[in-house]
């Protein structure tokens, strides 16, 4: 580990002190900050690629640098004609301005110890791609190493160098004089620029039709650096001294050839006797093999072997080349459109971009994300045109993985995402939603893309509305809950209430059905259905809407609703809804199978529950039968009143047992109810075994429960004084709803249906004394019941107990 840190160490020293003793000095340090060397390029490769950034802009540059002390070897006037020919070089390529020249962002600055300035950045030269890596970082960056040209890119590269070759010679009236893979710079994006003017020829008559150009005499005796690179140069340059926009094309040839043959040029020239090696060359190329040109693909063989021919009329001019079938091809067409969109009106623009998902499923991803994608995300800044421009980022971002996406795309993306205008921006990014949640980081969902969708719900258009509460669904699983309970439910809410659009409400309370599953059940239960009853429209397609949401949730087996629930809101609700004039048939049917579903399980959970209750009671009862302590004295004396009270406070602590509503959701009991019957039932022991000392009043049936059973406890009441049955013996007539019998009977006879007196058994009306049947029971007397005068005969219970059930 150690020694792995001490290399790195030394790697990174190392580089420093490259650049500190490269650029230390230079004025170029003073607006621009110097970072790692990346490559290499120029004549002979001579310059020093380093990347670097503006320090006001924070702008990106690349860094050309040339060490003086590479040509410390040579003598000084050797030293100044190197100089002086980089020098002119680079003046005039800051004079020259084209897209496919290198741009320069600072001119030529020199210093003590090196020549300096500034271009657009670069990735590195032809040559370094090619496999030529003089002047490069140690160890050699796996970028370039591992560097292979797409077809495309080489052949728009060919179109690239030819369209620059075209404006020197027309435009400019110029002859480069240098063509080489060393002098082709890939910038950044991946376009092919061209650099290298030292040995340019400018036209002695600029202004005429025929341009003419001075040819400088091979001088063999020169640093190489002084000299144009004699294995792209044309056959008259070296044994004519004649030049002119045809040698430019010869070059062309042989780099054609050179990128299609791993690097090489068509000859090799042997330096030290150059006049020979082109008169040989010369024959060569008159008697060309067809073996020198199998490795150029079959279109452009042709071409290249005319500008190769040793007649520079027979080459074809730089304009010609731009026009020749093999650049016809869909991606080099794609690229050259958007090299030149500057020049397109929006209409234009927006039918390019209608078709261009097409053709970007065709193109390498190196290309596209290097290439297209900062030519796309420029036109942010029309707000006309982001609708035609968002898909095929969005469509380019679905390529990427999600580093790529965070630092290519997502930077450009942020502000495209608080636009409001044009709608159709909104559009596209909901229906892209779950491929930006998905790529994006927490923190700029939270941020930007969320408040997007927060902004659709509330949006006046009901497009928009419409489409978002669609949408919305297919990515709810990747929102964070949070924001979904507090942020994006209170939304939808808002909308399908506020809302006059009978589809925004719809589409509402499906959305809300759709997402139930991502919810937790008492925020269901607590916020969801008591929501419900809010709405205030009837139509039947919110009713069914509203049906569908109760129906979810009974049957979802994450959610559910309790019994208690069921019984005091949703099935009144529904039960109300159910009978709305605007349902048909089968929309009734619907809501009658779920209140169905709906009665039956209430039915069995609270079945279930009655029926445990009364296995424990049985179950204290039989070990109350089982005590010989405590039934002793029950067997051996009679019932004395106390006893009778204390049976009749069990039997009634039973009956409101069975009668209690639980509010836990459960069918068992839960332990506080266990606690509290015990506790009744403790009591109650105690009172049987103690005798009163004043008279003991039974008091009524709770009020509380007086609307569920009033009859049973009025039964109850009249039946206990009467001493004749223990609640456990008879049967217990079934409450009946709306019926009540009042505590002290009138002394007037009862009624039956039809007016006339209802007879008890006996001869006369059936009736009960005042003074017999009040329910305060007096101390023990001669009489058999006790708290009832003994002249009074007993009456026929069992003709009430039949009117009371009928």
């Amino acid at each position: 580990m150690e020694s792995m840190l001490n290399k790195l160490k030394s790697t990174v020293t190392k580089v420093t002190a490259d650049v500190t003793s490269a650029v230390m000095g230079n004025p170029v340090t003073r607006e621009f900050e110097v970072g790692r060397h990346i490559a290499s390029g120029g004549p002979g490769l001579c310059w020093r690629i380093y990347n670097g950034t503006k320090k006001s802009t924070k702008q990106e540059v690349a860094v050309f640098v040339f060490d003086k002390k590479v040509v410390d070897k040579y003598q000084k006037f050797e030293k100044d004609q190197i100089i002086e020919s980089l020098k002119k070089g680079v003046q005039q390529l800051t004079r020259l301005r084209h897209p496919r020249l290198l741009t320069v962002q600072h001119p030529l600055e020199e210093s003590r110890d090196c020549l300096a300035f500034c271009t657009e950045p670069v990735f590195a030269s032809l040559s370094n791609v090619m496999g030529h890596w003089d002047n490069l970082p140690s160890p050699m960056p796996n970028d370039i190493k591992e560097y292979k040209l797409y077809d495309v890119e080489t052949k728009y590269g060919l179109l690239q160098i030819s369209e620059g070759l075209s404006f020197l010679h027309s435009g400019v009236k110029m002859v480069h004089g240098n063509l080489c893979l060393e002098n082709i710079i890939l910038n950044k994006s991946g376009a092919w620029k061209i650099m290298g003017f030292d040995f340019s020829i400018s036209s002695t008559n600029p202004s005429d039709a025929e341009p003419k150009y001075t040819c400088k005499e091979w001088e063999p005796n020169l640093p190489p650096l002084c000299l144009p690179n004699p294995e792209y140069l044309a056959p008259e340059y070296i044994l004519s001294v004649s030049c002119d926009s045809a040698s430019d094309m010869y070059s062309l040839g042989v780099v054609m050839h050179a990128v299609f043959n791993e690097g090489k040029p068509v000859f090799q020239v042997n330096k030290h006797d150059i006049f020979k090696s082109f008169s040989r060359q010369l024959d060569q190329l008159s008697t060309m093999s067809p073996a020198l040109l199998n490795k150029i693909p079959e279109e452009v063989r042709e071409h290249v072997k005319m500008l190769l021919s040793v007649t520079p009329n027979v080459r074809p001019d730089a304009d010609q080349m731009t026009k020749i079938p093999f650049f016809d091809d869909v991606g080099a067409m794609t690229l050259q459109y958007f090299d030149s969109l500057f020049q397109r009106d929006n209409l234009q623009k927006s039918q390019f971009y209608k078709g261009l998902p097409k053709v970007l499923p065709k193109l390498p991803k190196r290309v596209v994300v290097y290439r297209i994608l900062p030519a796309l995300t420029s036109e942010f800044i029309n707000p006309d045109m982001v609708p035609f421009v968002l898909p095929n980022v969005l469509l380019i971002a679905e390529e990427c993985t999600k580093d790529e996406y965070i630092r290519l795309i997502l930077p450009d993306l942020t502000p495209v995402f608080k636009q409001q205008e044009p709608i159709q921006i909104l559009l596209i990014f909901l229906q892209k939603m779950d491929l930006l949640l998905t790529k994006t980081p927490a923190e700029d969902i939270k941020n930007s893309v969320l408040p997007m969708v927060y902004r659709a719900l509330e949006a006046p258009s009901v497009q928009i509305q419409e489409l978002c509460l669609n949408i919305i669904p297919t990515f709810a699983n990747l929102i964070d809950y949070p924001s979904m309970k507090n942020s994006l439910i209170p939304r939808i809410k808002s909308a399908c209430l506020q809302t006059s659009s009978l589809a925004v409400r719809v589409n509402s309370l499906v959305c809300l059905g759709k997402i139930l599953e991502y919810l937790d059940k008492w925020y269901v239960i607590d916020e969801i259905l008591p929501f419900l009853q809010q709405i205030p429209s009837r139509e039947p397609a919110v009713l069914m809407g509203i049906l569908g949401i109760y129906k979810c949730t009974f049957s979802h087996k994450k959610l559910g609703i309790p019994k208690e629930n069921l019984a005091t809101k949703s099935l009144p609700h529904l039960v109300s809804l159910s009978i709305d004039n605007n349902l048909n048939l089968n929309q009734f049917n619907s809501f009658m199978m779920v209140i169905r579903d709906m009665l039956s399980r209430m039915e069995t959970e609270h079945k279930t529950k009655l029926e445990q209750l009364h296995v424990m009671q049985e179950q204290q009862r039989s070990i109350n039968i089982s005590n010989p302590g405590s039934q002793s004295e029950e067997t051996k004396s009679p019932p004395s009143s106390g006893n009778q009270v204390g049976g009749r406070f069990n039997d009634n602590i039973c009956l409101r047992s069975l009668f209690s509503s639980s509010a836990s959701p459960q069918m068992s009991l839960t332990l506080e109810e266990k606690q509290r019957l015990a506790k009744e039932q403790e009591q109650a022991a105690k009172l049987r075994n103690q005798q009163p000392l004043a008279p003991q009043t039974v008091r009524p049936a709770s009020a509380n429960n007086s609307k569920t059973k009033d009859l049973t406890s009025s039964l109850l009441n009249n039946m206990t004084s009467l001493n004749s049955l223990s609640l456990v013996n008879p049967p217990r007539p079934s409450p009946v709803q709306g019926t009540t019998i009042a505590a002290f009977p009138s002394p007037s006879p009862m009624m039956g249906p039809m007016g006339a007196p209802v007879s008890n058994g006996f001869n006369q009306p059936m009736g009960f004394q005042t003074g017999g049947m009040g329910m305060g029971i007096r101390p023990a007397g001669p009489g058999l019941y006790g708290g009832m005068a003994t002249t009074t005969s007993t009456p026929n219970f069992g003709a009430l107990t039949t009117i009371c059930t009928a």
